[in-house]
């Protein structure tokens, strides 16, 4: 239920889950670095604990991190980072389509 789109121009990567943004990165950076979508709590607590994690470059810094994807993060935290990111977007989804994608990612 992911889509790649560019609605920001060919230099701007933007995911999304029933159309809504969890991630974007820029395809012409030397660094590849991805903004996610964050709890406010953790968000803050990540950043502390980790330089790759800054807030969100061109976004709400309360709400989205950029993350530093090849500065020595483990991988896991990658990975549970985009998840997180994914699930915060379709937690906030109206019911009927919250459901829907649930019920997609059961069936992979």
């Amino acid at each position: 239920m992911v889509t790649e789109t560019l609605p920001f121009g060919p230099e701007t990567l933007v995911f999304k889950v029933a159309g809504k943004m969890f991630a974007a990165t820029g395809l012409d950076e030397e660094m590849f670095r991805v903004n996610l979508k964050c709890n406010p709590e953790r968000a803050q607590q990540l950043r502390e604990a980790h330089p790759q994690i800054i807030p969100g470059w061109h976004m709400n810094k309360k709400h989205w991190n950029t993350v530093y994807f090849e500065d020595g993060l483990p991988e896991d935290l990658l990975r549970e980072l985009i998840d997180h990111s994914y699930m915060l977007v379709v937690g906030k989804m109206p019911k009927r389509d919250r459901e829907a994608v649930l019920q997609a990612l059961e069936q992979l």
